[in-house]
């Protein structure tokens, strides 16, 4: 099938569809039965993508329609239980499996940049001696790092380490409207405080004592800022190159595939911060604390590539358009 010869052959169709579905409410008697026949045609250019074209995007779009109408003839609601179900099996996952070569890429090109800053810092005196005098340093090393994570109650702690994530998080998100050009600089200034840090631990003979506090929490709180960013990236890529497909259909697609990583990130930032105020300053021995981070990143990488996987599989676009009268917030 040509998808474009079936897009522009078909899109009168769906756009007057769409029209008499915002306007459900107030038709005539010949405007519902038209609504009831166009809802009828595009079910079947649906079954007609679906065995054929093999369009993701423009399957999911034909699918919210359809659904919408159907919704529209008969009266049907659906469940905000059954959304809610939807978002976290479907629509997170499968926008954040979509991006996995970008977040994976994210990820490498972060910890080599924090790593050779790490290793310039640790093993270069002068650098040292610019970032603090060696009693400022010894006070970050021996007292500093350490306390940040326990000076505070632990739940004021957890909402300020969330909220704070949070707005990294945000950040590179809503710069995706700027075709995610900032976010390489958002990402390299924390890539090089990270070294900086990791370097000074390093040089006063404390790296594994740093590991030990920011494994705990910071595999599944990277992670989530790194999916923030590839997914902005991403958007800003699909405008710049959005090969056969209109480009601002691409980009309200792509918007809506970010709108859901956001709210799914509230959720997973929100847990990274509990670790970070219950289990990173416990008194737990550094292995198990280690292991109770470490388990959390790999259930989280699990569910992302179960249900991510299996929703693309089956063609889903995760556009939080897909959701027919609900959508869900996280």
């Amino acid at each position: 099938m040509d998808v474009d010869a079936f897009v522009l052959a078909h899109r009168d169709t769906w756009d007057r569809l769409e029209d008499l579905i915002r306007r459900r409410r107030r038709l005539t008697g010949a405007e519902a039965d038209e609504l009831v026949d166009l809802y009828q045609r595009v079910s079947t250019h649906l079954s007609m993508v679906r065995s054929s074209a093999g369009d993701s995007a423009l399957v999911g779009r034909l699918s919210t329609l359809v659904a919408r109408a159907r919704a529209a003839v008969t009266g049907a609601h659906a469940p905000l239980r059954r959304e809610f179900v939807r978002f976290w099996t479907v629509s997170f996952p499968v926008v954040a499996y979509r991006a996995r070569y970008w977040w994976l890429g994210t990820t490498a090109a972060f910890f080599a940049v924090a790593i050779l800053i790490a290793v310039w810092v640790s093993h270069n005196p002068d650098v040292q001696a610019a970032i603090g005098t060696p009693a400022e340093i010894a006070q970050i090393v021996d007292h500093d790092f350490e306390s940040y994570y326990s000076d505070h109650p632990a739940g004021l702690f957890a909402l300020q380490v969330w909220t704070n994530n949070a707005w990294l998080a945000v950040i590179c998100v809503a710069f995706s409207v700027l075709l995610g050009l900032p976010i390489p600089y958002v990402l390299f200034l924390n890539a090089a405080n990270l070294g900086v840090m990791a370097g000074l631990m390093a040089g006063a003979g404390k790296t594994s004592f740093m590991l030990g506090l920011l494994i705990p929490h910071g595999l599944l709180e990277l992670s989530a800022v790194f999916l923030a960013a590839a997914v902005g990236m991403r958007l800003g890529w699909s405008v710049i190159a959005p090969g056969d497909r209109p480009r601002v259909q691409v980009l309200a697609e792509q918007g809506r595939a970010v709108v859901a990583v956001a709210a799914g990130l509230v959720v997973m930032l929100f847990i990274s911060g509990l670790l970070e105020a219950l289990v990173t300053p416990s008194p737990l021995p550094t292995a198990m604390r280690i292991a109770i981070g470490v388990a959390a990143e790999a259930l989280f990488i699990g569910y992302i590539w179960h249900f991510g996987r299996r929703a693309e599989r089956a063609g889903d676009s995760g556009d939080l358009a897909d959701a027919p009268d609900v959508v869900p917030t996280g």
